[in-house]
């Protein structure tokens, strides 16, 4: 039932709002008019994140593999200009540490930290790039003791400034988690968001047997008020013996839903569905199926199918009701409407096993939201660069790009890079339908613009092999 479509459009609309609010990193600077104390505590926090950077350098695997230096953290860190400045000093002058960088390394490569972190990475895990490093730094650079022999004879040496270096790294190591919190965030906010896509899916299945049951009701006390007509009496019944409405009213599936998460629109919704009922009965649409005595499953099916289109979906307080009801509903409603569409055809066509769809088609749809959040915000920061580099700067500056836009070109860069049993044309075509949709009038050829760049010069480069 929920499928890709619905699941990139989602991710898009949770990965803007999640990035647009997202904590930036940072360093921390050296304070004004420093003590002795504070500034070698500060050199030796500088020096030991350089110690870190030629630590990842220098660990390798086959096919040129760096997991260390390929982690966010250590990207952050490389990134940073005081950081940058400090090396292109050490290219000129020694740096203190450099004669233990190898054995470091070697003592890292065989730790079990970095046997679980590479363990973790495999599994696409979230949340470990700086949690190795805090981890690196507690128990082994820390514990080193050629380590400590250097720190110790560095001019100021103290252990009070030693422990304020300590807590300099642990407050880098904490404000790095918390400017990006792993995504666990935006991958709990999917998770509801699709299992409410669920919902309005089996609520929008039952909605016809709700409306169905009011207008029985409506029937039943006018046959009996004091001046009943004679068509109180025998009124026309067509509507609420609608097959298609008993199929659904019949289905286990449905029904257990139904009761499990104790839905009901006329106690949730009376005003909405009095007014909702009203529009039905008061249509053409109704007024036609009663007058024709014919009935056929096909008929009462094609009835609702109309019914959800041009009255339910059209209708003003169906809609505010949806919006009031979820955050997310306004924006489902035709992907799902479709799918509750789909459902009465299949019911009509007697196929009642496979009537109800499954929320996922397989296990590949079930993780693809997931693993699209986890591979954008991994990789991030190595996307906006691939960005930086396809815009042509006489035209475009990247920080002045609509926010929408670079998230879309984001997601897209980690579906095409990530997931190579999707087609090349597939990814291109359906992201560039939803910038067209979900951004500026412009945006789905500025979109197309970028990521066709994106993708020659990747090719060109042998990072992308699909075509």
């Amino acid at each position: 039932m929920i499928n890709r479509i619905l699941i990139r459009i989602k991710v898009i609309q949770i990965l803007y709002s999640y990035l647009l609010v997202e904590k930036q990193f940072t360093l921390p600077s050296l304070p004004e008019s420093p003590t002795k104390e504070k500034r070698f505590a500060y050199s030796l926090y500088m020096d030991l994140l350089v110690l870190m950077l030629k630590v990842a350098e220098s660990i390798g695997r086959r096919g040129g593999d760096r997991p260390l230096e390929d982690t966010r953290f250590i990207k952050r860190i490389k990134s940073d200009d005081s950081v940058k400045s400090l090396l292109a000093k050490y290219r000129m002058t020694p740096y203190q540490f450099e004669g233990v960088v190898d054995s470091l390394a070697e003592k890292v490569k065989n730790s079990a930290v970095y046997k679980n972190f590479l363990k973790d990475r495999k599994e696409n895990k979230i949340g470990i790039d700086s949690s190795v490093w805090n981890e690196i730094c507690n128990l082994i650079i820390f514990p080193d003791a050629e380590i400590n022999r250097i720190i110790s004879r560095r001019e100021n040496f103290t252990l009070k400034a030693v422990d304020s270096t300590r807590a300099l790294l642990d407050e880098t190591f904490s404000n790095f988690m918390s400017s990006q919190d792993g995504g666990q965030e935006a991958i709990r906010t999917l998770g509801i968001s699709l299992d409410k896509a669920r919902e309005l899916y089996f609520r929008l299945l039952w909605l016809p047997v709700e409306l169905t049951d009011m207008q029985e009701r409506k029937l039943d006390e006018r046959r009996y008020r004091h001046l009943a007509t004679a068509e109180d009496l025998n009124p026309n019944l067509k509507f609420v013996e609608n097959s298609m409405v008993k199929e659904l009213r019949n289905s286990d599936e449905i029904r257990n839903y139904i009761e499990k998460e104790k839905i009901s629109w006329e106690k949730e919704e009376p005003v909405m569905m009095e007014n909702l009922l009203k529009a039905v009965l008061e249509s053409d649409i109704y007024k036609e199926y009663t007058a024709n005595p014919v009935e056929t499953p096909k008929e009462d099916a094609e009835l609702w199918r109309i019914i959800l289109r041009k009255i339910v979906f059209t209708n003003e307080h169906f809609l505010e009701t949806m919006e009031d009801k979820s955050v997310f509903w306004n924006d489902d409603l035709d992907i799902i409407g479709t799918f509750a569409i789909k459902s009465f055809r299949k019911f009509e066509e007697g196929d009642k096993t496979h009537a109800v769809l499954q929320k996922f088609k397989d296990e590949e749809d079930a993780r693809f939201g997931n693993e699209l959040i986890k591979a954008v915000l991994k990789n991030k920061d190595t996307y906006k660069g691939y960005v930086d580099d396809a815009i042509d700067r006489a035209l475009w500056e990247s920080e002045r790009l609509a926010f929408m836009d670079v998230v879309i070109i984001l997601t897209a860069l980690a579906e095409i890079l990530n997931f190579p049993k999707i087609p090349l044309t597939v990814s291109l075509n359906e992201y560039i339908e939803i910038a067209k949709s979900y951004s500026s009038a412009k945006s789905g050829g500025f979109v197309n613009g970028i990521l066709a760049k994106i993708i020659t010069n990747l090719q060109k480069e042998g990072v992308l092999l699909k075509k």
